[in-house]
């Protein structure tokens, strides 16, 4: 995945070095070619022996010692590195590049490098929340660099707040995307709603289905990997928030309605592949009900059509992709949603077909616009995700001139 990519790994010192450990294991397992340079207080911490057992690279430590070929080293592996990865990224090693201060190994390179620089924070909370430390990670924001954001939870300090290195499966799936992907989608909003919703009978009972919600996960993922600002709008699911993706949970049909209203119309792409109920229970017990009888009857009534109403509501410069799951005439029925409609492309499977549908991590689908039919064999979830998003594309495209 990473094979042939130069990744420069800077390790500063914070307790949270040892995490970085496993970061450059990871990354190498992925094919990646490592060099690690660790600050003086890094090396209280983690031995660059460590690094460099890991990294199957010698690690640099020391801005003069005496070196062992002609390169300028910093200059050298400034050149070198397709990415720079600084964790943990500290309070100290912010304000230096923010400042234009480079007087180590570290801070020279930063400094003289030209390729996409990742800061994976780390620090105390009341450091990561003083104003001067914020003021500092605003700018290089301004100046292009990158920042992954440390998590909440309880800290080396004993206090609890925000200041924890990510998880070193979350950086290493950030750096996979930052090389692996053409950013082909920088600059465009894309909405994407995913999973069941739940239409409650009472406050123990619902109608729901079997929807998963993992084919818009694949989508909303895939978008944000090609640098799409990225909204999901999620029914209940099992599966994990997408880091980098602003995610709005929601139950009912009408939960999702008022989302996507809130949100269409900053969006240049709209892929609704939730799987909405269609219909409603018209009451809702307030208790819940009891089996006193052999018979119960619920009368339902329609929720909002929200493929139908964006339909009417979308801009000229607009894509709106819908999804169609059917289990007979699967193209005439998709045609006729995506007309009647007025979508601008479809994606459409049979339920009965192997391999497709609910909860599994493939299917097989026949994409629809009014100009082309694409009958598609059966794939992983993942690659799907990036065709539905190239033909998208392509009708933006088309539209914008």
């Amino acid at each position: 995945m990473l094979k042939g990519k130069k990744i420069a790994v800077g390790v500063c010192g914070g307790i949270a070095a040892y995490k970085v450990v496993d970061v450059v294991s990871r990354l190498k397992k992925l094919g990646a070619e490592i060099r690690v340079i660790m600050t003086k207080s890094a090396q209280e911490f983690v031995t660059p022996l460590t690094f460099m057992t890991i990294s199957q690279n010698l690690v640099t430590t020391d801005m003069f010692k005496e070196p062992t070929t002609y390169d300028v080293e910093h200059i050298e592996t400034a050149k070198w590195a397709d990415a720079f990865l600084i964790a943990p990224a500290t309070a100290n090693i912010i304000g230096k590049v923010a400042s234009g201060i480079a007087d180590d190994m570290l801070s020279t390179t930063i400094m003289a490098t030209k390729a996409p620089v990742v800061f994976a924070a780390s620090m105390n909370d009341q450091m990561y929340e003083n104003k001067i430390v914020q003021d500092n990670i605003k700018k290089l924001k301004d100046y292009g660099y990158l920042f992954i954001e440390p998590d909440e939870g309880f800290l080396a300090c004993n206090t609890v707040g925000k200041g924890r290195l990510k998880e070193p499966a979350e950086i290493v799936e950030y750096m996979v995307d930052l090389l692996s992907y053409q950013k082909d989608l920088e600059g465009i909003n894309v909405l994407v709603t995913a999973g069941p919703t739940i239409e409650p009978i009472d406050p123990v009972r619902y109608i729901t289905n079997h929807s998963s919600g993992k084919m818009g996960y694949e989508i909303a993922r895939a978008a944000k990997k090609r640098g799409a600002k990225v909204t999901l709008v999620s029914g209940q699911t099992s599966l994990t928030k997408i880091t980098g993706i602003d995610t709005v949970y929601v139950k009912t049909a009408q939960d999702m309605y008022n989302a996507v209203m809130e949100n269409y119309k900053t969006s240049d792409i709209i892929v609704k592949s939730a799987a909405v109920a269609d219909f409603t229970p018209e009451n809702v017990s307030v208790n819940k009900i009891k089996k006193e009888n052999d018979e119960l009857v619920i009368k339902l009534k329609k929720t909002k059509d929200i493929l139908s109403e964006l339909g009417k509501l979308k801009g000229e410069k607009q894509v709106l992709v819908g999804f169609a799951m059917e289990t007979e005439n699967l193209v005439e029925n998709a045609k006729a949603k995506l007309y009647g409609k007025n979508l601008d492309m479809i994606v459409a499977n049979n339920l009965n077909d192997e391999g497709a549908g609910f909860r599994v991590d493939t299917n097989k689908v026949v994409i629809l616009t009014k100009d082309e039919e694409l009958d598609l064999p059966l794939m992983e979830k993942e690659r799907l995700a990036h065709i539905i998003l190239d033909n998208a594309k392509k009708i933006l495209n088309s539209k914008k001139g």
